[in-house]
């Protein structure tokens, strides 16, 4: 890191959080501060919701798989935009004719307290947990530039994003949204367009797709129809599906979004403006990790990349194995990158092409079985697995990206995990206040008794996300953690909205019970099957469904007539 770097980092830090503690000062009261007083527009309301999901996670764990996986992971946004018509057309009226503060006094209205209390319940939970990973993404990022412990990183971030929220409650939150979403599309492009400056003399975009292909990593669609695959057509249909609608349609922290926005044609515009834009940015991410795949066929890859994980190695009793490994890597690189070059040279043969193709893979496989055997040996030496993939970003921006839009970058990352992470506390303390505080404690307290509570409950769970990201680096993939985390819970939830939207005659005691029942189900399904996760949303909101249909036909369990 330059003086220019950490200009530009510094800069950023500024500008978000004077623009944060600038806008706060529009907020009225409780509502001010949990809906920003509902006069917020279509387009800030729809960067924000983007922001909301597009975390540092987004650049660290998704480019890292990418660069291992290719580009299958767009499989599970398939389903995205139809998501996003379905809540446009459903979900939005009832929250608006509700005007409620949160979606779970919905079911208060629709079914009763102790249905409203689980769901809540459930949601803060999974969004607790998976704030935590949202914040250890970017301190990855700290820790290979800097050296730094990621437990100080850690406590960093959690401190700045706390400060701004805090105050400023949901107002300040989706204004800094906004910028940071537009910083994050600049960095796309930047990241993109510092791959291609890099690639050696005479090697263009053409070539560059060409050698991703022969590999299959461009390749993004799977038809194979088996349920223990997490990554194929139908699980992005059927899966992310009703992943996308529990989401987007009961998580807090993105109906918080659209309940700001100032009518429901506003907060249907921001929906949409999602469903056109969100899946071409996935593609570009992606596409960055398989560019980053390419690029290393002509620069030498560390065998491992994180840097914690090699040194816990170095100073086992089995440093002399990684060093073994480490010496056939770099043999085996070398000889790579003759054969890369002189397929690139005699690209447009005939025979002799797929001979050269057919050599270059082989000295993939063999380097992947490489990295394999090493994060193995990581895995026994620390006693869990690697999580090596999140490291492969950072480690290239570190490493290539040069002084000034390196800091540019970081300041990208930072912005993409503080505009996740806040808007994740700011949803956690809306829920904690309206549906567990103000609904069983203190029904008719003042505004400023609120507030005062809102503030707390916003820097505790900054602490329980802060202990969660203490655990998250023992759980592989980031951006598969995060999902994997809220699969548990959000298909169910998603059950008991379907059962409020659509069956008069279902009671509230029949809606619990089958929230009950599919969290249950997905439980054991987790736990017996190997069935992919994105298919647990399938299970708990179908499981749900079916069992407080059923038992609105039982004496005391359906709902009681209204006059």
């Amino acid at each position: 890191m330059t003086v220019l770097d950490w200009s530009v980092f510094a800069l950023y830090f500024a500008g978000i959080l004077s623009l944060a503690f600038y806008q706060s000062r529009k907020n009225v009261g409780v509502e001010g501060y949990f809906l920003a007083n509902r006069r917020l527009s279509w387009w800030a309301v729809g960067l924000s919701v983007m922001a909301t999901q597009a975390s540092a996670i987004t650049f660290i764990g998704t480019t890292g798989q990418a660069f291992d996986q290719g580009m299958g992971f767009i499989q599970f946004y398939l389903a995205l935009p139809f998501a996003m018509v379905v809540l446009c057309l459903v979900f939005l009226p009832f929250f608006y004719r509700a005007r409620v503060f949160t979606a779970y006094e919905y079911l208060e209205q629709r079914f009763d307290a102790k249905t409203r209390a689980l769901a809540g319940l459930l949601f803060l939970v999974s969004r607790g947990m998976g704030a935590g990973v949202i914040l250890y993404a970017p301190a990855i990022v700290l820790s290979v530039i800097l050296g730094w412990d990621e437990r100080l990183t850690i406590l960093v971030m959690a401190g700045v994003a706390l400060a701004y929220t805090a105050v400023g409650g949901i107002t300040a939150v989706i204004w800094t949204d906004v910028v940071q979403m537009l910083m994050v599309f600049g960095g796309m492009a930047v990241a993109v367009l510092v791959i291609f400056f890099n690639l050696p003399e005479g090697v263009g975009v053409s070539d560059a797709f060409y050698l991703g292909a022969i590999h299959d990593m461009w390749r993004s669609v799977d038809w194979t129809w088996d349920p223990t695959r997490t990554y194929t057509v139908w699980s992005g249909l059927l899966g992310g599906f009703f992943l996308f609608l529990a989401y987007f349609g009961t998580d807090q922290s993105q109906v918080q979004r659209y309940l700001t926005a100032s009518s429901l044609t506003q907060s249907r515009l921001s929906l949409i403006f999602n469903a056109f834009l969100k899946v071409p940015m996935q593609v570009v991410i992606l596409a960055i990790g398989v560019l980053l795949f390419v690029f290393y066929h002509f620069e030498r890859p560390p065998l491992v990349f994180s840097p914690a994980e090699v040194a816990a190695v170095e100073r086992s009793g089995r440093a002399s194995e990684f060093r073994a490994l480490e010496e056939r890597h770099q043999g085996l690189q070398a000889e790579r990158q003759v054969a890369v070059h002189e397929l690139l040279e005699r690209r447009h043969g005939g025979e002799e092409v797929r001979v050269l193709q057919a050599r270059v893979r082989r000295y993939d496989e063999e380097l992947g079985e490489l990295r394999k055997q090493a994060k193995a040996l990581v895995a026994e030496v620390r006693g869990r697995a690697s999580n090596d993939v999140n490291y492969v970003f950072p480690t290239y921006i570190v490493t290539y990206v040069p002084a000034g839009l390196l800091g540019l970058l970081l300041a990208v990352i930072f912005a993409a995990a503080m505009s996740s992470l806040d808007s994740e506390i700011a949803a956690l303390s809306s829920t904690t206040v309206m549906d567990f505080y103000r609904r069983w404690f203190r029904r008719h307290a003042s505004d400023a008794h609120y507030l005062l509570i809102a503030r707390l409950a916003t820097v505790f769970w900054g602490a329980f996300a802060t202990a969660v990201a203490f655990y998250a680096g023992q759980l592989g993939s980031l951006i598969e953690a995060v999902n994997q985390i809220g699969s548990f819970f959000y298909g169910s939830l998603l059950g008991v909205f379907l059962l409020a939207f659509f069956s008069k005659r279902v009671g509230g005691t029949a809606a619990t019970l089958g929230l009950v029942s599919g969290m249950s189900a997905v439980a054991v399904v987790s736990a017996t099957t190997p069935v992919s996760w994105l298919y647990y949303n399938v299970v708990g909101a179908v499981v749900v469904v079916v069992v407080g249909w059923l038992l609105s036909f039982l004496p005391g369990f359906r709902r009681a007539p209204t006059s």
